[in-house]
């Protein structure tokens, strides 16, 4: 059945939004070849040719600018980050093919991750009456992006500062699987479709299905509950390709906010899985390329068999934080009237070969001074310099610092409750491998450094069962070295390509991890108060919402009785901690909670 343009057109009963149909006309020009008929007699056949690009997972990276660091963004490998770049390589692009020829997508994840967009959503919010443009609005409409497909950190701000983000925003943002939790219809438009006029020949259309990752219903559960639903990227594929086909699209191409390993995170708790761009390739006819986020990797050609039709699709995910743009160079042929995809090769280019575009830094140049102004803010003192370089494998000062800031802020949540007995213990991860707090004048850079990421907070309530069972899984992160073993730090950890933010430091109890031992019996001489742990024991369980939500797939811990959230995020309360306390010292939050052994025998 064709599409319903009315229907399409109604408003969401929930998010008060309109599921837009969009379109847009390009005059490209035809080429001509000609080819040998049977017979030896020359028939003219009409070819064209289009180039779709692709950025993904820009996670608020406008400028080649490291705001934790205060200086352009530099790394061991040379990349540059940042949409003025982008902007530069699209600019050569469009210069090279012809604006009229060429598309610009992005797969997701665009309005969270660096301080700049944490200031638009929560420092000086775009939602107030009278507020700012989304920096990542101003310079994605500038830069002439067609469409966008949602990321699951687009929720994270809440649906209001999402919905705001769209309003702003010059190009839709595709969501087909993302759906009124009432009617079960889009609450976004589930695709958007374009018309290249090719002189001398009928026009090509082309069609952009997105998809978004189900993931969302884990991990945004307080913004979305009730008000959105999220099927699998496969069902919803599956329904809409069909329809783009009958409503005359040459081309269809999927923009996914979901990786192409075919693995989730969050283990059974949903149906779905959230890595599912090559199943989608597999599974679904007529598609011809997908262009792929989430993963936060670097495939420049993925070719992906259909298994129904036996065509190859074509993936292609480029580097997140705009270091890298994906380029699908499609040919087409005109058979018996009507256009076919006859060839589709696909490239990255990087964003490290180019300088920034003059006219994006400067579209964004008060916007980037008001954001480092606030970042460089001194807030308190530390006494001892603290870092997380080897925070993967020793129990780090620093990490205790953000338990011991979330036991304080859980502990005087729950006063006057009927968990106020109960003993509060914390989970932290080492998210990054160069955080550093400087012994001196410590500002909200350094902080946030230390907590790249915007989550929020979660008690829930675990037995002492529930967290050695928890301890069992965290500790799966270390790869199994003998007693005897030369130990090697850089091949200590990240077992079965676990990333480091899904090993958790537990704060409140004793315990060593025994790396020598088979996953499941690390866990020794975990104790409470100086005792052996008692499995009947409840304590509070101050965790975040990534975590409490399923991310990682953790046991217990996402089905464990709630007791108390807030939507501020954890990197503010450590920030208020510290400003609160004027002076940082170890002597406060360290503690050594557990350590490596072999055999019994300390590692380190």
């Amino acid at each position: 059945m064709p599409l319903n343009r009315r229907k399409f057109l109604k408003k969401s009963a929930v998010t008060g939004a309109g599921v837009a149909l969009t379109g847009a006309v390009a005059a490209p020009s035809a080429q001509a070849a000609t080819s040998a008929a049977a017979g030896g007699r020359k028939k003219p056949v009409k070819r064209h040719s289009l180039t779709v690009m692709g950025t993904t997972d820009l996670h608020g990276h406008v400028f080649n600018w490291d705001y934790f660091k205060d200086a352009e963004y530099k790394d061991t490998a040379g990349n540059a980050q940042g949409l003025a770049r982008i902007s530069t390589l699209v600019n050569e692009i469009r210069k090279e093919k012809g604006r009229c020829n060429t598309l610009l997508l992005d797969a997701g994840d665009t309005i969270q991750g660096t301080p700049l967009t944490y200031y638009f959503a929560k420092v000086d919010p775009i939602t107030v009456k009278g507020g700012p443009v989304h920096p990542m609005a101003q310079a994605m409409n500038a830069i002439g992006y067609d469409a966008v497909a949602l990321g699951n950190h687009e929720f994270n701000y809440g649906i209001e500062t999402l919905r705001k983000f769209e309003s702003q925003c010059r190009f839709p943002l595709l969501g087909a699987n993302a759906l009124d939790a009432k009617t079960l219809k889009p609450a976004f438009p589930p695709y958007f479709m374009k018309t290249f006029h090719v002189p001398g020949a009928p026009s090509v259309k082309v069609a952009v299905l997105g998809l978004t990752n189900p993931g969302i219903a884990i991990w945004d559960k307080a913004y979305v509950q009730g008000k959105l639903t999220f099927p699998g990227l496969e069902e919803q594929a599956a329904k809409w390709v069909p329809k783009l086909r009958s409503m005359g699209a040459d081309v269809v191409v999927v923009s996914a906010h979901s990786g192409s390993s075919g693995t989730s995170s969050y283990g059974d708790q949903l149906p779905y899985v959230e890595n599912s761009a090559a199943l989608v390739a597999q599974q679904v006819p007529g598609i011809d390329a997908i262009l792929v986020g989430h993963a936060h990797v670097e495939i420049p050609e993925l070719k992906v068999t259909n298994t129904k039709t036996g065509r190859t699709v074509v993936l292609s995910e480029p580097l997140a934080y705009a270091e890298r743009l994906s380029v699908f160079d499609f040919e087409l042929v005109l058979e018996k009237g009507k256009w076919q995809v006859e060839s589709v090769a696909a490239t990255v280019r990087n964003s490290n070969s180019v300088a920034d575009d003059p006219k994006i830094t400067r579209l964004l140049k008060d916007e980037h001074d008001l954001v480092v102004a606030y970042v460089n803010q001194v807030v308190g003192t530390a006494t001892d310099t603290l870092t997380t370089v080897e925070a993967r494998y020793k129990d780090a000062p620093i990490i205790d610092l953000i338990t011991k800031v979330q036991e304080d802020v859980v502990k005087a949540a729950l006063v006057g409750t009927e968990y106020a007995s109960l003993p509060v213990i914390a989970q932290a991860s080492p998210f990054s491998r160069t955080s550093e707090i400087p012994a001196g004048k410590v500002t909200i850079r350094d902080l946030s450094s230390l907590y790249v990421y915007d989550n929020t907070l979660v008690a829930k309530v675990l037995t002492g069962a529930q967290v050695r069972a928890y301890l069992e899984y965290s500790a799966n992160y270390f790869v199994r070295t003998a007693a005897a073993a030369v130990i090697d730090t850089e091949k200590l950890t990240n077992a079965n390509n676990r990333p480091d933010y899904n090993y958790d430091y537990v704060s409140g109890l004793r315990y060593d991890i025994d790396i020598a031992q088979a996953e499941g019996s690390r866990i020794k001489n975990l104790t409470y108060n100086g005792a052996a742990l008692d499995d009947a024991q409840q304590f509070v369980f101050a965790v975040n919402n990534y975590r409490a939500n399923g991310g990682g797939a953790f046991p217990h811990v996402a089905s464990a009785k709630e007791v108390w959230s807030e939507s501020t995020e954890i990197r503010t309360r450590i920030a208020e901690w510290v400003t609160a306390k004027g002076v940082l010292d170890p002597k406060e939050f360290a503690s050594v909670d557990w350590k490596l052994t072999r055999d019994g025998t300390p590692v380190f």
